[in-house]
């Protein structure tokens, strides 16, 4: 169906162009029509038009005046002027309003169908390209959720900073700072705590979808997934860190989305939220929030208000601990050995005087980083391991021997998780190589072969793809490619049975795969290669 409007301030025309695309367009049309600039505002604001013929020239409000009017409340309707004055003052201005075409009266009624036929036109294209959008639209809406729970846990969960950063390009997120919210939920209240009884998890994945809603309103952020009975939220930040009075700002609207929270939804809520971090190092805003939730019955608290939050005495370099570590997590032995020096020197310039004390801090990195290696599965523990640790340190008389040692210690200990992760990575995407040169017949999938190396599949594919050069379905589709070509030089063989025993149920899309990859049809490839 087409909505039509007619504005012209001459009756019999009105009428003639109305008689002209009615007859053309039949019931498939709806016209309506104006003689006044102020009529036409008036129809075109209740009959919602997608095409409109304007004349220029009405009394009171023009007809230029009019489509500015309109295009307020209506941005899609195409624009059409007929008008017995050709001049370029009034072409200009409609050009300017996004005309698409400017007719000089009189109009033959061959010009003016073919005009109207266009215009429909036009209109069947504006609405598919709409109907195409609101279709991405819904699939975004369905993907987004997905997308911002796999970056809440390769950040929080995974320490991937490669895979942190793919995820902060598909959200668009330009901060290179944030904190986190961990939302805690219950039934109810029992003396501050929340009681969360059994079922409340699965009455958690009905609330879901609206608490993002409510909280996305209250603040630009990432929502993860719900885990128990928490769901952790990841705010991005421009700043390094909160100035106090956008803490308090932070924590105002915080309580007020609790408030939002307990009306709109059958549950309670409590927040902790911690300190601002590089984005790849969110885990530790994690723990804070975590620990604000634990450390007080306050149903919104931030770390720095939690009075029992351990600091330190005098000026100390946070930020170049939580680098050397942070690298260490990584296997990053080049980062691990730079930031490490870089603390050396601090020590050193700060408390020349002071060696026991740096000595102390010496072996505190070295057994906090093995540790560390420990927790990856790098290095084993045993009782006696560090017998020689203290009077290896305490045995060196000048700070060189200590930094060197210390170093050395540092960038091994770093190195076995480096090679541990090669290791795993190695032995998984070799196993998962053997299991689809062995099943690439079936019907299988990049989940079916992540369960069978015991990895998540969205970590298995960047894995895979890191280690073997190319993605799993490329791979994949190599593996049957080249197992089809050497059964097509089989002349018992048909097409057909090659196609399904190379893993293709469908011959078409076989032959098209084929075609694909190597430049020849199944057909070809047989009558030239086949003995």
């Amino acid at each position: 169906m087409y909505r039509f409007l007619i504005a012209d301030d001459e009756g019999i025309m009105l009428e003639s162009l109305k008689s002209q695309i009615i007859g053309r367009f039949g019931d498939r049309c709806e016209v309506e029509t104006a003689k006044t600039g102020r009529a036409v505002i008036e129809v075109a604001a209740a009959f919602h038009p997608d095409v409109v013929f304007m004349d220029i020239h009405m009394p009171g409000i023009n007809g230029i005046q009019a489509m500015r009017e309109i295009r307020k409340f209506n941005a899609f309707a195409l624009f059409y002027i007929i008008s017995a004055y050709d001049k370029f003052d009034y072409a200009k201005e409609a050009i300017d309003l996004g005309v698409e075409k400017y007719l000089t009266k009189p109009v033959s009624r061959a010009t003016m169908i073919a005009v109207a036929e266009e215009a429909a036109q036009k209109v069947d294209q504006k609405r598919r390209q709409r109907s195409d959008l609101l279709r991405i639209q819904e699939k975004l809406e369905t993907v987004i959720p997905v997308v911002e729970n796999s970056f809440v846990s390769s950040i929080l969960f995974q320490n991937e900073t490669q895979d942190g950063g793919y995820y902060r390009q598909l959200l668009d997120i330009e901060e290179d700072y944030g904190y986190v919210m961990v939302f805690q939920f219950g039934a109810d209240y029992d003396n501050g705590r929340l009681v969360s009884p059994v079922g409340m998890n699965v009455r958690a994945q009905t609330f879901y979808p609206e608490f993002r809603e409510i909280v996305k309103a209250a603040f630009p952020c990432i929502v993860g997934m719900v885990m128990s009975n928490r769901i952790t939220v990841v705010v991005p930040h421009r700043q390094s860190s909160v100035p106090y009075e956008e803490r308090i700002q932070v924590l105002e609207r915080t309580r007020e989305l609790v408030n939002r929270l307990e009306e709109r939804l059958d549950a309670r809520f409590r927040i902790g939220i911690g300190k601002t971090h590089p984005m790849p190092e969110m885990e530790r805003s994690y723990r804070e929030a975590i620990r604000a939730l634990n450390g007080s019955l306050s149903r919104v608290l931030h770390i720095d208000d939690l009075q029992q939050n351990g600091m330190y005495d005098e000026a100390f370099p946070e930020d170049n601990e939580s680098r050397i570590f942070h690298a260490m997590e990584q296997g990053d032995t080049d980062g691990v050995r730079e930031q490490s020096e870089i603390f050396f020197e601090w020590m050193v310039e700060h408390y020349p005087e002071d060696q026991n004390n740096i000595r102390l801090k010496v072996l505190e990195y070295i057994i906090w980083a093995e540790r560390i290696a420990f927790e990856s599965g790098a290095v084993n523990y045993g009782f006696s391991y560090r017998r020689n640790y203290l009077d290896t340190a305490l045995s060196f008389s000048g700070y060189e021997e200590l930094r060197e040692w210390f170093l050395e210690k540092m960038t091994d200990i770093c190195r076995t998780i480096r090679d541990q992760k090669e290791e795993q990575s190695d032995s998984a995407v070799k196993r998962a190589k053997t299991y689809i040169q062995e099943h690439y017949s079936n019907d299988i999938s990049l989940d079916e072969v992540s369960r069978e190396v015991n990895i998540s599949p969205y970590y298995f594919s960047k894995l895979f793809k890191e280690e073997a050069g190319e993605n799993f379905i490329e791979y994949l589709t190599n593996v049957r490619i080249g197992k089809a070509k050497e059964m097509l030089e089989n002349p018992a063989l048909s097409i057909k049975e090659v196609s399904i025993l190379s893993g293709y149920a469908d011959p078409n899309y076989f032959s098209r795969i084929f075609k694909k990859q190597t430049d020849m049809t199944p057909s070809e490839y047989k009558a030239r290669y086949g003995r």
